[in-house]
């Protein structure tokens, strides 16, 4: 495998929307479309969409979410996490969920981050083990009725 990160661009956009989630996943993940039409209307430098890659061929998207006033209410609780996570169907179960964890992660603490937060639609078809599984950890938090999870990325 040779896992990279690229950004979205007018010349790898049809392969970034070409791609496809489970259908009994699709209620737990807006489609990559979306997700990029919520990148551009915020303001510059929240999201961070990036399209991943194995060799040349494009495997799934993910979005961050970069310093973001959590609670809406003027800046008392910031933070930056994994927005959306889109494997392709026939790509899941290959280690791509955990490279683009590991590589939001990374980005994060090159941005001087100690959390990487994340939410998950709770139950048994959705991601929970898989987040648990890389160390994330729950909170008793909601967010529009899902699960908040975070990791500590100082301790990893």
């Amino acid at each position: 495998m040779s896992l990279r990160l690229a950004e979205v661009t007018s010349a790898n956009l049809e392969a970034a929307l070409a791609i496809r989630v489970r259908p009994d996943q699709e209620y737990a993940v807006k489609p990559v479309a979306h997700s990029l039409a919520e990148a551009y209307v915020r303001p510059a430098g929240v999201a961070w969409p990036r399209l991943i890659l194995d060799g040349e061929r494009p495997v799934g998207f993910l979005m961050a979410f970069l310093d973001i006033d959590w609670r809406a209410d003027g800046g008392s609780v910031r933070r930056s996490g994994l927005w959306r996570l889109n494997i392709d169907a026939g790509e899941q179960g290959n280690g791509y969920g955990r490279f683009a964890v590991e590589s939001v992660a990374a980005e994060l603490r090159r941005r001087g981050c100690g959390e990487l937060w994340v939410t998950w639609h709770p139950g048994a078809d959705g991601p929970e083990e898989f987040y648990r599984r890389l160390g994330f950890r729950t909170t008793d938090e909601t967010s529009e009725g899902e699960t908040v999870g975070v990791l500590d990325l100082a301790h990893r």
